[in-house]
């Protein structure tokens, strides 16, 4: 049983979880019977040699990236760092995670020594730290597991939360500053009382039609589980469109690039046109679950 599974507190009259379960095993759902696949002829191909998602993962033969601006939300995450190819991905302890067919690249971003960062803790990590490299620092902010709201906005004039029985609030601790040691020290604090169930319910639903790097399939639950869409290419006779998928997972563990568990020649591109549920290797999510950050 992890650090987050093992501490519950009731605050302002709902289930507060410090540690909130983020993800877990996906075992009660079936899997779509006929996955979409790829056009017949295409072939996939990467550069094992470079360090970033679209530099590694080239779009299949047909298709083309979808252009996005240079300062996106997208482009930020197109651009994600990889670690060299076949490396293992590692727990927050430093253990490694074998990879069983799971994941493609490991991307190299740090997470702490605390078992936090698990699967809606990297997204939500994901979206504010493209914030903060924009400056954007208030729009960075999450609902804690029981509603209330953690801005940024107050923890960098040096408010800090506090976790008192049944009370929740702001306290001035410290002088002002927008760090980044700080701003990781919000994260955790992020991490420890959000989750699944909370992010879901910030999150906005969207359509398959309407899908967009940046948007995040997701259960909330106590387990649930979160993957958000890194980059997306598009047919350009067909229009049809593919897109990778990124995720954390519990234990705390770094961010992976998922595999494609229903297309070994497709891997790691996967079809929006799925018919039924959307399967990946950890979990098995429904069209409905596809949301997207509001602001």
């Amino acid at each position: 049983m992890t650090e987050k599974h093992s501490k519950i507190k009731v605050v302002l009259g709902y289930l507060l979880i410090p540690f909130c379960v983020a993800c877990g095993q996906n075992t009660n759902q079936k899997e779509d019977p006929e996955p979409a696949t790829l056009d017949e002829g295409t072939t996939v191909t990467m550069n094992a040699s470079e360090n970033t998602i679209s530099g590694r993962f080239n779009p299949p033969s047909g298709y083309e990236r979808i252009a996005k601006d240079s300062t996106s939300f997208a482009q930020y995450l197109r651009n994600l760092p990889l670690k060299p190819d076949n490396a293992l991905v590692h727990y927050y302890d430093g253990s490694t995670k074998s990879n069983r067919g799971v994941y493609k690249a490991v991307i190299d971003l740090p997470i702490g020594k605390r078992d936090l960062h698990q699967c809606a803790d990297a997204v939500m990590r994901l979206r504010a730290e493209y914030l903060f490299g924009r400056q954007k620092y208030d729009s960075i902010h999450f609902n804690f597991t029981n509603g209330f709201r953690a801005d940024y906005a107050k923890w960098r004039t040096g408010k800090r939360i506090v976790v008192d029985g049944n009370r929740v609030f702001w306290k001035q601790r410290t002088t002002a500053s927008d760090q980044p040691d700080d701003f990781w020290k919000y994260l955790e604090m992020v991490f420890s009382y959000a989750g699944t169930a909370s992010l879901s319910k910030e999150l906005k639903p969207v359509t398959l039609s309407e899908m967009q790097i940046g948007d995040v399939f997701i259960q909330g639950g106590f387990p649930g589980h979160a993957v958000i869409i890194v980059d997306m290419a598009t047919n350009i006779r067909t229009g049809k469109s593919l897109f990778l998928l990124a995720q954390s997972y519990m234990p705390a563990q770094e961010l992976q690039l998922l595999a494609n568990p229903n297309s070994s020649n497709q891997s790691p591109w996967y079809s929006a046109a799925f018919a039924g549920n959307l399967t990946t290797p950890e979990w098995v999510f429904k069209k409905t679950d596809l949301k997207r950050f509001a602001d």
